[in-house]
C-alpha cells in the first residue's frame, strides 16, 4: 500500500514537472525564473529544481537557456534577424550573456553562426535543419 502512494506521487510530480517544462517551451521569451514557475504548480522551488533535474537530467534554468538559444539559432537561421533582435526576441535582456551562453551551447558566436548556418542549411528541409543545428548542453560545443 506504502509502495503504490509513493509511485502515485512519483507521477503527480512528473505531471506537475511536465507542466513546467511545457511552460518553458511555450513562454520562453518571457521573463521567467524558478519561484515563479515553482509556485504555479505549488512547491517550492528547491523541490522543482531537484525534479525537474531528476527527470530531466538539467536544471529547469538550463533548460531555459537551451530552449532559447534553439529559438535564437532558427532565428538567425533565416538570415534576415541581426543577433541584436534575436537576443531580445528569444527573451534575453543582455547581449554579453546571450553572446557567452550561445557560444557555450553552439560552440561559435552567434554572428559567425549567423553568417555561416545561413549557408550550410540553404535548401535544407527544416525538420533536419533543427536535428542537425540543435545546440548541445553543458558546454559540450563542438570545437
Amino acid at each position: 500500500m506504502a509502495s503504490d502512494n509513493a509511485e502515485l506521487q512519483k507521477l503527480r510530480d512528473i505531471v506537475q514537472i511536465r507542466r513546467v517544462r511545457d511552460r518553458i517551451d511555450r513562454e520562453y521569451a518571457q521573463p521567467l525564473n524558478i519561484e515563479e514557475l515553482a509556485r504555479g504548480i505549488h512547491i517550492s522551488s528547491g523541490h522543482l529544481s531537484r525534479e525537474f533535474r531528476r527527470i530531466y537530467g538539467e536544471s529547469p534554468y538550463s533548460y531555459l537557456m537551451t530552449r532559447r538559444i534553439e529559438r535564437a539559432m532558427a532565428l538567425l537561421r533565416q538570415g534576415d534577424v541581426s543577433v541584436t533582435d534575436a537576443c531580445f526576441k528569444v527573451g534575453f535582456s543582455s547581449l554579453g550573456t546571450f553572446s557567452t551562453r550561445f557560444t557555450e551551447l553552439v560552440g561559435v558566436p552567434p554572428s559567425v553562426y549567423r553568417r555561416a548556418e545561413t549557408v550550410y542549411t540553404i535548401g535544407m528541409p527544416s525538420c533536419h535543419t533543427q536535428q542537425v543545428t540543435r545546440p548541445i548542453r553543458n558546454q559540450e560545443a563542438r570545437g
